[in-house]
């Protein structure tokens, strides 16, 4: 009696499963999607440990101020970007590609009226309010702009003789200076490092590089002279005096090494109480105290992890808009956890930027689940294809 449900359920999720869902759960690269899973949980356990030092640091002090709030917080952020994920995991490659190049324009335009209509945090305009949130504009162009460059880019194969290099080089100059305008200038860094990578890969000739790499320290030094963001973060990291404020990052690499390989002990931590910005861009230095040297040596392997199964998903791709539009998301995702990571241990300049599903943050969430789904849409594979000579030959007859 009961026999056709079980065998529906025995066949869910099943090879023989040919549903959206069924063929999404063979299609999906399962380590990467598990790769990320893990990555968020920590960063769930690290904004639960971050979230009472922020607490108490924007609350004036008051140690009674709902010690939990950002966790509880990041617990909502993380039940909405879940779904964004898988729901943009399941997109089509065209029409993912598609929705990348009209929200690219979309957020683009955002991002020229930052500096009109944004909110000043920290003494920056990078956030626009809606309602009782706000959302980065920039944070959710990141992955639209790289798929975007890199559909720009794909057309050369056509026809060799469109001006691809010029015209991105053209969008991201924009983009760079909308950015810079903000002022943030470790995402205009992304941005262009994202740009270069995906001209590397489309076969540019190498005098183009070369005088990428010089326009890349000629802009350096102009952005030292000219652009004081610049100046005052690169004096501060080069040139530390008592003249310069190098107050965070000092915190931050003290904060980090105080717990020594194991750490102190989860909710032990004391220094994080003296961090700033303890939940978002230092959160690495709280991990530090709290779980210990082997726990930040753990995350950074899961972030090489991630960007090497992504890199071997590419070996056998033919498809030039993929293997671009993949390289270009992976580089900007790994980037952003380098630097961040770079910055916690004084390896770099204080950059404002958070740590990839990490940190705490609604905007950087949302939009680095847009980008982790669409690395999961472009590496989609179908189990069936190429499985055996002699299934093509028969499926042909």
């Amino acid at each position: 009696m009961n026999v056709a449900p079980q065998k529906i359920a025995a066949n869910r999720l099943g090879r023989s499963d040919r549903s959206a869902l069924g063929r999404w759960f063979w299609e999906i690269d399962r380590v990467l999607l598990l790769l990320v899973a893990v990555l968020i949980s920590i960063g769930l356990i690290a904004v639960a440990a971050a979230s009472p030092a922020a607490a108490q640091r924007y609350s004036g002090g008051e140690v009674s101020f709902a010690p939990l709030y950002y966790f509880y917080r990041q617990i909502v952020w993380i039940f909405l970007a879940i779904p964004v994920m898988i729901g943009v995991s399941m997109l089509p490659k065209s029409k993912a590609r598609r929705l990348c190049l009209a929200g690219a324009a979309f957020f683009t335009v955002l991002l020229v009226f930052v500096p009109l209509i944004g909110q000043e945090v920290n003494g920056a305009k990078r956030w626009i309010g809606v309602g009782f949130t706000q959302f980065q504009p920039s944070e959710f162009l990141k992955p639209l702009f790289v798929v975007a460059l890199a559909w720009i880019l794909s057309l050369k194969e056509k026809d060799p003789t469109l001006p691809v290099v010029p015209v991105t080089g053209l969008l991201t100059g924009i983009t760079a200076l909308l950015l810079m305008k903000q002022p943030n200038f470790g995402e205009t860094i992304i941005f262009a490092a994202a740009w270069v990578m995906l001209l590397t890969l489309s076969g540019v000739s190498m005098r183009i590089l070369g005088g990428l790499g010089v326009g890349a320290v000629l802009g350096v030094i102009a952005a030292y002279l000219f652009y004081p963001v610049a100046t005052k973060r690169i004096d501060a990291f080069l040139f530390a005096t008592g003249d310069t404020d190098t107050y965070q990052t000092d915190s931050a690499l003290r904060t980090l090494t105080s717990g020594g390989f194991f750490g102190a002990g989860p909710g032990a931590g004391t220094r994080k109480f003296n961090l700033p910005e303890p939940h978002t861009d230092y959160i690495f230095s709280v991990i530090g105290e709290e779980f210990g040297l082997i726990a930040c040596l753990a995350i950074a392997i899961l972030y090489l992890l991630i960007i090497a199964r992504v890199l071997i998903r590419l070996l056998h791709e033919e498809d030039m808009f993929l293997v671009l539009a993949t390289a270009g998301l992976v580089t900007q995702f790994g980037l952003q956890a380098l630097i961040n990571m770079a910055v916690n241990v004084q390896l770099a300049p204080s950059k404002g930027m958070t740590l990839p599903f990490i940190s705490y943050g609604g905007s950087s969430m949302i939009a680095l689940a847009i980008g982790m789904g669409l690395l999961l849409a472009f590496t989609r594979r179908n189990p069936y294809l190429h499985r055996s000579p002699y299934v093509v030959k028969w499926s042909g007859q």
